[in-house]
């Protein structure tokens, strides 16, 4: 359900839009409005197995987004773009201050303030591919499958269709930002099309009924639908946590819905690297520090200006 003023994803039944306030017209415009705002629907062809690659295939006209350096090869007739927005309807009707603030809540998940728009303006279908910055799987996730929203973590998010929009969540809960090993700030993606994500390990995808409740260690989250309740509990025995290695709090996940997992997370691999060369620094067991989330997504973004 979207607003026909400013195209803001609604829940089914609202009356006014809670983004710009404006009363909602029926269902038949609605409607309108959905087809409006439908991504592209593209296809697509996983390769590899723990260093996975996806091709992607364009008909004329069609597009697709990306996180910045992720393109590995493409056809000749795909033109590339590199734009400040997400290329979703929403973003074209952005005033130029609005695109800033989305780019610098971008930067805030550890993703570059600019984005890419690969488009295939030939005249016969085409091809592009993107390839993870990490050992892992890429994970193929069709949005309007899962209520047109999914809440990931942080650099997640790898490509999509044209009309997806990628922007900012902020965790409320005090103790899932401090403990839960994703920190206050994760990403949303939201619309109709396909997405495709990207993270470390074997990845798991549960279903929860409405009585489940998954207990997972923390960091070992990639995405959830937005129906899914994520919280954190004391795991219990201090000793245990202090001492054996998987920290004092524990990440629960309450259905129902949909929740992806990863056997082995970025930053779990950054340690045992770490110690490999004699580094100090292991994954983070305990409290998040919000302003080391924020300027540490700044510097990855800033960053991404400078890569060769």
């Amino acid at each position: 359900m979207f607003c026909t003023n400013c195209g803001s994803s609604l829940p089914e039944g609202s009356k006014f839009c809670t983004n710009c306030g404006s009363k909602l017209q029926g269902d038949i415009v609605l409607e309108s409005m959905k087809f409006k705002k439908a991504a592209d629907e593209i296809e697509y062809t996983l390769h590899g197995d723990d260093m996975q690659l996806v091709e992607i295939t364009l008909d004329p006209g069609e597009s697709v987004i990306s996180e910045s350096g992720a393109m590995t090869y493409m056809n000749a007739d795909i033109t590339m773009e590199t734009i400040l927005g997400d290329g979703s309807i929403k973003d074209k009707q952005d005033t130029l201050m609005n695109k800033l603030t989305g780019a610098g809540k971008r930067a805030l998940t550890g993703e570059s303030i600019f984005m890419t728009l690969f488009t295939n303006s030939g005249k016969n279908r085409s091809f592009v591919a993107f390839a993870a910055p990490y050992p892992g799987k890429i994970i193929p996730v069709e949005l309007k499958a899962f209520g047109g929203r999914l809440i990931c973590q942080k650099r997640a998010f790898l490509c999509a269709a044209r009309g997806v929009e990628v922007d900012i969540f902020l965790q409320k809960k005090i103790g899932v930002g401090l403990f839960g090993g994703e920190g206050f700030i994760m990403q949303k993606l939201s619309g109709d099309g396909l997405v495709f994500l990207h993270a470390g390990g074997t990845i798991i995808k549960k279903e929860l009924s409405d009585t489940d409740m998954l207990r997972i260690d923390t960091g070992c989250l990639v995405a959830i639908t937005e129906s899914v309740s994520y919280d954190v509990e004391f795991a219990g025995d201090i000793k245990s946590g202090v001492f054996g290695g998987e920290g004092i709090f524990m990440a629960t996940l309450k259905g129902p819905g949909t929740v992806w997992l990863q056997s082995l997370p970025f930053s779990r691999m950054a340690d045992e690297i770490n110690k490999a060369r004699g580094g100090g620094k292991g994954e983070n067991k305990g409290i998040n520090n919000p302003l080391g989330e924020v300027t540490g997504g700044l510097s990855d973004a800033l960053g991404g200006l400078f890569k060769v």
